[in-house]
């Protein structure tokens, strides 16, 4: 049975300490570092959108930007790395946007905290939202080694701030998990087809709905 919802840390228009600390960092280099980051990851967008994420090799990505093999793998490993150096900066805005936004999706201001229910509703659609656009990239940077979903920095931030939104529950970081269960890149892309996007999402919203009735 679910425990007294009212007011919890979740909902506050402070930012949780241990939000604050899982949230994506932007990377720190020289700026010649920087700026042959930027070329590769602006090839590899391009390349991608062009050909198709599977499509494109490594080494057309290095041509592309003007770098050498080795520097491409050094920096990036593989082309998942690739995929999750594009996804960073996409994931932190929706970070902020969660830590420090209006709401619903974020705390709002200080006294105004939305309800759980609706944080937890305007996540999912946000999510799904960024996770539509970048299917390929998230499958990609999700599946590229068993389990390596659950090890991206990103999808810690993402279970925590479910679990905090879900803090009234009996067990809410096993409840966090289930949540984001079907939101994972491989689950949507096996059912997409079937589906179609807004039964999709209203599936997942609907569960939201029932882990906060």
């Amino acid at each position: 049975m679910p425990r007294n919802v009212s007011g919890p840390q979740s909902v506050s228009a402070t930012p949780p300490a241990e939000l604050l600390l899982l949230r994506t960092a932007p990377p720190r280099e020289r700026a010649d570092a920087a700026r042959n980051r930027a070329a590769v990851l602006d090839a590899a967008a391009a390349l991608f959108q062009e050909r198709g994420v599977e499509a494109v090799s490594m080494d057309a990505v290095a041509a592309a930007a003007g770098v050498g093999k080795g520097t491409l793998f050094r920096r990036f490993g593989d082309k998942a790395g690739l995929a999750v150096a594009l996804l960073d900066q996409q994931e932190r805005a929706l970070q902020e946007a969660i830590l420090f936004g209006p709401a619903p999706l974020g705390p709002g201001p200080a006294g105004e905290a939305p309800f759980p229910r609706g944080r937890l509703r305007a996540f999912v659609d946000a999510y799904l939202d960024y996770l539509l656009a970048n299917l390929d990239l998230v499958l990609m940077s999700e599946t590229a080694s068993p389990g390596g979903r659950y090890r991206i920095g990103a999808y810690r931030f993402w279970h925590q701030h479910v679990t905090l939104l879900l803090a009234g529950r009996e067990d809410p970081a096993a409840d966090a998990h289930t949540l984001l269960a079907p939101l994972a890149a491989e689950h949507v892309r096996g059912v997409r087809d079937e589906l179609g996007d807004e039964r999709l999402r209203a599936g997942v919203l609907a569960l939201a709905d029932a882990l906060t009735g």
